[in-house]
């Protein structure tokens, strides 16, 4: 069944070009898609897939359930984009302004739809059910997950996968971590308050700026100092906002920055090492400061037993790949909300191709990923969801024989 699912697969590759480049074109941002929601829906009704709309308020999920009983795995794709200009160039760039795929979301929605294609092809032979969980607003925090999570999305399912094309990662590389993969991702905000004046009279004055310097350049020995070094970690400030004409020392300067952890207590020590340090800055320096900080998604964390299967399984799914253990990076993803509550793997699926010029980094203008990077990954999850239900089908009792 699954060589003739890959065969399939192959021959609908024209069809996931399609769509990706449709999508593309279209281009929503998190919290306010409208139209490709309505387009997955169509798309699954149209299969004959039982359609759930509107789950955790904009998501879809789909329900394929085989002809013979068994286990309940799921697949996630994510279809928000980024308020980002498109400068690629490419015929099929986003017709909305400020509004670009820069991640690679389009192409995990094409993915999975053919994906749902091919499987109620072969609905009749699968041993269980699959669910199909097209999900909204991963971009931006709270994320979309966490809503469908709470909308029963997962109800009733045993194991879930899902992968990320990644332009940084050459076509054929496939990546797998047992374990923490990608990051707890975290925002900060520290406003300085100083008392501003004249810049001829600095002594009559308590410089934000000076103050709020000499935060940022102690944050940087958060991880350095107080981080185990077996452990990582991240603080990078990103965003100083502060004065105004140039002979006025200002009264207030704003600090924004990020955390990156996998470790729930490293994170909860540069929590409270960020307000130590940027107290005992200001004390000392005779200002007073305002500290917000907000937790982003958790670590995502894949169940080492379903990573191993997985890993086994997908060597030798495709052509030309290179299935490796890679190392585990500090971005986000909500899909950390998922396997968190059933067992699951994420991994990563390689899409650039600098021959091509496809090496620019997601969220960057120019983004792009080789279209061939879908075929792997939709062998990928569809071969491992059968997997997974071939290895926990019920085992039908033999009859009886008459004597």
């Amino acid at each position: 069944m699954i060589e003739n699912l890959y065969q399939r697969l192959e021959e609908c590759f024209g069809e996931m070009v399609d769509l990706r480049r449709m999508l593309h074109q279209e281009p929503e941002l998190s919290f306010k898609e409208e139209k490709t929601p309505r387009m997955i829906a169509d798309y699954l009704v149209k299969l004959g897939v039982e359609v759930k709309c509107g789950v955790g308020g904009r998501g879809v999920v789909g329900y394929i359930k085989g002809g013979k009983p068994g286990k309940t795995v799921a697949l996630r794709a994510d279809f928000d984009a980024l308020p980002i200009q498109e400068e690629t160039g490419l015929p099929f760039a986003s017709k909305n302004p400020g509004v670009m795929h820069a991640c690679g979301h389009d192409g995990h929605t094409a993915t999975l739809l053919v994906v749902a294609k091919v499987l109620m092809e072969h609905q009749e032979k699968l041993q269980g059910t699959v669910v199909l969980i097209h999900q909204f607003a991963e971009e931006i925090a709270p994320g979309g997950a966490i809503e469908m999570i709470k909308d029963g999305c997962l109800d009733g399912v045993d194991a879930i996968y899902g992968t990320h094309l990644w332009s940084t990662m050459p076509l054929g590389d496939i990546g797998y971590c047992p374990g923490p993969i990608m990051a707890a991702a975290d925002r900060f905000e520290i406003k300085v308050h100083g008392r501003g004046g004249h810049g001829a009279s600095p002594h009559e004055t308590v410089d934000a700026i000076a103050v709020a310097s000499s935060v940022v350049q102690s944050l940087q020995h958060i991880v350095s100092r107080n981080v185990n070094p077996l452990k990582s970690a991240v603080v990078s400030v990103g965003a100083f906002h502060a004065g105004g004409p140039f002979n006025v020392i200002a009264d207030t300067a704003t600090l924004i920055g990020t955390v990156r952890t996998f470790d729930p207590e490293i994170q909860q020590l540069v929590i409270e090492r960020i307000e130590q340090t940027t107290k005992g800055i200001c004390d000392a320096m005779g200002a007073t400061y305002a500290y917000n900080y907000e937790k982003g998604y958790p670590a995502l964390v894949n169940d080492p037993e379903e990573t191993r299967l997985f890993a086994e399984f997908a060597d030798g799914v495709h052509p030309n790949t290179h299935v490796y253990q890679m190392e585990p990076i500090m971005g986000g993803e909500d899909f950390s909300y998922y396997v968190k509550e059933v067992p699951g793997t994420f991994f990563f699926t390689g899409a650039g191709n600098k021959e091509e010029g496809i090496m620019y980094p997601h969220h960057h203008p120019k983004f792009d990923f080789d279209e061939r990077a879908m075929l792997i990954a939709a062998k990928l999850l569809a071969g491992n969801a059968i997997r997974f239900l071939d290895r926990n089908k019920e085992v039908q009792p033999k009859a009886k024989t008459k004597l």
